[in-house]
């Protein structure tokens, strides 16, 4: 028998942090129907015409910022984190890891698994909350690309692991060495979403922004909502540390344009926390499983900036998944079911 294929897919990342690289990255990213969901015409103006001539150069000195001697973190841990899954599971698996956007491309990583002649294909996007935008977007590429197969082999696809123990312990595990118990107060800062994208995703049309505290618990009607998983993903953190609910806030950070995203945003809870008087904060980032852009510049340079100029005295960063050794059995475990 061949071996089984295993498609290990993160969001992406420029080939470089100059700015071509960066405005190549950013015109697949923000052209994605599932990413900007509004009309084609209409996407293609806003990005192209605005967003990615205005965002490019910007985005640019940011991605300097973090780029180090081993390149785009992202795509440094990703690798690592390939190889491992790959020496954990050993020949009986063929892994190979993409990303959404640029490259590894998915297109290639697909074309050497066909190559290798693997029985089946299992894709895990490596994103733990379930999103249209990201997940949804890795499941559809996919599909796509293999549909066009002459044969298509078996696949399968993880859709969330929210609430994965492993994944969880992980983060619990990176977070003690800074001993919790000594900040003010812990956020939960996840990647942003527009609120119509989560509204999209209530298939009762009752429920979402509709319905009071609407994210607070999973249920059959939001089982799939981005903003309850990541709730859900807080809470069993929060649990393995034995944080007080009063003692930790969820809110969301990226966001991109004036329309109404998925609230609180970081930035006013970081303005409300301040006010209240809060000097010292611990922030966890579990929408990611590599540190990247969005955790080592945007939380540790920009809210810790941004709080200090609130009054407050340090945001702390608590390290993403990266090469955590129970990270790698988490993966596994995902690329084995």
């Amino acid at each position: 028998m061949g071996k089984k294929g295993i498609l290990l897919v993160n969001l992406g990342t420029p080939d470089s942090p100059e700015v071509a690289d960066v405005r190549r990255y950013l015109d697949q990213f923000l052209m994605d129907e599932r990413v900007i969901d509004i009309p084609a015409f209409n996407r293609t103006l806003l990005v192209k015409g605005i967003i990615v001539p205005f965002r490019s150069p910007k985005t640019s000195k940011l991605y300097k910022e973090i780029w180090d001697e081993n390149g785009s973190p992202l795509l440094y841990f990703s690798k690592i984190q390939a190889a491992m899954v790959q020496q954990k599971l050993g020949d009986d698996y063929h892994v190979e890891l993409a990303m959404r956007y640029q490259r590894p491309s998915i297109p290639a990583a697909l074309e050497r698994m066909k190559s290798a002649l693997v029985e089946s294909v299992h894709v895990v996007p490596l994103f733990p909350q379930y999103a249209s935008a990201s997940t949804g977007s890795v499941i559809q590429n996919v599909m796509e690309i293999v549909g066009k197969w002459p044969t298509i082999p078996p696949v399968s696809f993880v859709n969330s692991f929210h609430d994965n123990k492993l994944m969880i312990e992980t983060f619990a595990d990176n977070a003690r060495k800074y001993h919790p118990e000594n900040y003010d107060q812990i956020l939960f800062s996840f990647h942003g979403l527009p609120e119509r994208q989560l509204i999209k995703c209530d298939h009762s049309g009752q429920h979402c922004l509709k319905k009071e505290n609407c994210c607070a618990s999973l249920t059959d009607v939001n089982k799939f909502c981005y903003s309850a998983q990541c709730h859900d993903t807080a809470r069993l953190i929060a649990a393995e540390l034995d944080i007080p609910a009063e003692k930790y806030s969820v809110c969301f950070q990226s966001r991109l344009g004036k329309e109404p995203w998925v609230q609180p945003y970081t930035s006013e809870v970081l303005k409300e926390l301040a006010a209240q008087g809060k000097k010292r904060l611990l922030v966890f980032c579990p929408a990611f499983v590599a540190d990247c852009l969005e955790t080592l510049y945007e939380v540790s340079v920009e809210y810790h900036e941004e709080f200090k100029a609130l009054g407050g005295e340090q945001v702390q960063l608590v390290a993403s998944l990266n090469d955590h050794p129970k990270w790698i059995e988490a993966m596994v475990e995902l690329s084995k079911n």
